[in-house]
């Protein structure tokens, strides 16, 4: 039987796809609570924003260098 691996994307797209997923949460979740649409949007987007640059500068896996153990 063949094992199957996902395709390996670039950190930008993995990161690009946290914040528009994370930040989606956010907006529902300021409009569920009774925040103002246009408000809701610009937190949520400004939080994306925020997610993406964390995700993009601290989320990457580097691997180890050889010789260490």
């Amino acid at each position: 039987m063949p094992h199957f691996r996902l395709p390996a994307f670039d950190h930008g797209v993995v990161s690009f796809v946290w914040a528009v997923v994370l930040g989606g949460y956010i907006w529902i979740g300021l409009l569920a609570v009774g925040v103002n649409g246009a408000v809701a949007f610009l937190i949520a987007a400004l939080s994306a924003f925020g997610i993406f640059w964390f995700v993009y500068l601290y989320g990457e896996d580097r691997p180890a260098a050889r010789g260490e153990g």
